[in-house]
């Protein structure tokens, strides 16, 4: 069997998408892969755990350990919404020790593949792997921060909603010390900034595929010059047919967003699903959809009708 540790960090307004995320996980995953699910929460916070816990009993290979965070992060800096929560990642190597590697993903991704043979990566002493950010390396606006944080390089900024933590490594050198010592900065993209600052040097890049982003998309769908230099026509053509899908921007259970059909689509099919709250969703914003492009609108229906609903 192939264990895979992954972590997790959220709070309770974030349960919900949670829960298909890990469905989506959980629905892909390859015979003899068996997912050691970890979820960081704030100590303060009852998390709730009902919807949680139904997951292992409807598939067996998986199980749920809950990991509690104490006040570390209770000063660090807070922009845009995005909660102390998102700190909780530097912390893995501490939390989850007995793992040499954790896998860490934001909530706001549907998976699309099995995560055993990525687990399998040799990262070497990279303290940790993960994705560029297109968004920050090719736009004005992303190369402009980055030239504002003393030694990054435009290129070499990674995406932190998917990252492989080198545990062992990051002990061994103390690494989680100076997370927890640039966590007091005020860091416009937060725990993202101090992974690339902390981690420069000792970073492992994952192919696209792993965390296809908004910019991703935007990339590999509209100005796809601008990254044929950076992946094959292969990667390319995979990472948009199987990739991972993050919404780092808006989130689709709350509007329409890039790709949002695919989240309804896992949504449909995990044992979460509720007819009256999707009706009510898409009841409720006609005016919207009516605004949707004629093929968008088609693929629409096509997921519906032909894919529908899967019994778990």
């Amino acid at each position: 069997m192939k264990r895979v540790p992954i972590a997790f960090a959220f709070d309770n307004k974030l349960v919900f998408p949670a829960c298909i995320c890990l469905s989506s996980l959980l629905m892909n995953a390859k015979e003899g892969t068996f997912y050691d699910i970890f979820i960081l929460h704030s100590s303060k916070d009852d998390l709730s755990k009902e919807q949680l816990n139904k997951l292992p009993k409807l598939f067996n290979h998986c199980r749920i350990q809950y990991r509690t965070v104490d006040d570390t992060f209770e000063q660090s800096f807070e922009i845009r919404g995005i909660t102390t929560a998102t700190y909780y990642r530097l912390l893995i190597p501490e939390l989850i020790p007995e793992y040499d590697k954790v896998i860490y993903a934001d909530v706001d991704i549907i998976f699309r593949m099995d995560l055993s043979e990525l687990y399998k990566t040799d990262i070497g002493d990279s303290y940790i792997a993960a994705t560029h950010e297109l968004g920050m390396n090719l736009t004005k606006d992303g190369q402009k921060h980055i030239n504002s944080i003393p030694g990054l390089n435009i290129g070499e900024y990674i995406q932190a909603g998917f990252v492989i933590l080198n545990n062992k490594a990051i002990l061994k050198d103390r690494i989680h010390l100076q997370f927890k010592e640039w966590s007091n900065k005020k860091l416009k993209f937060q725990d993202q900034d101090i992974l690339n600052v902390v981690c420069k040097g000792k970073i492992y890049y994952l192919s696209l595929e792993y965390n296809m982003t908004d910019y991703s998309y935007m990339f590999a769908m509209r100005q796809r010059s601008l990254i044929e230099n950076l992946f094959s026509d292969v990667e390319i053509k995979n990472a948009l047919k199987f990739g991972n899908i993050h919404y780092n921007g808006h989130k689709p259970w709350k509007k329409y967003s890039v790709n949002f059909d695919i989240w309804w689509e896992y949504y449909r099919k995990s044992p979460f699903f509720d007819e009256e709250f999707y009706f009510e969703f898409f009841y409720t914003r006609l005016n919207e959809l009516d605004q949707l492009s004629l093929w968008k609108r088609i693929k629409i229906l096509i997921r519906y009708f032909v894919y529908g609903k899967r019994e778990i």
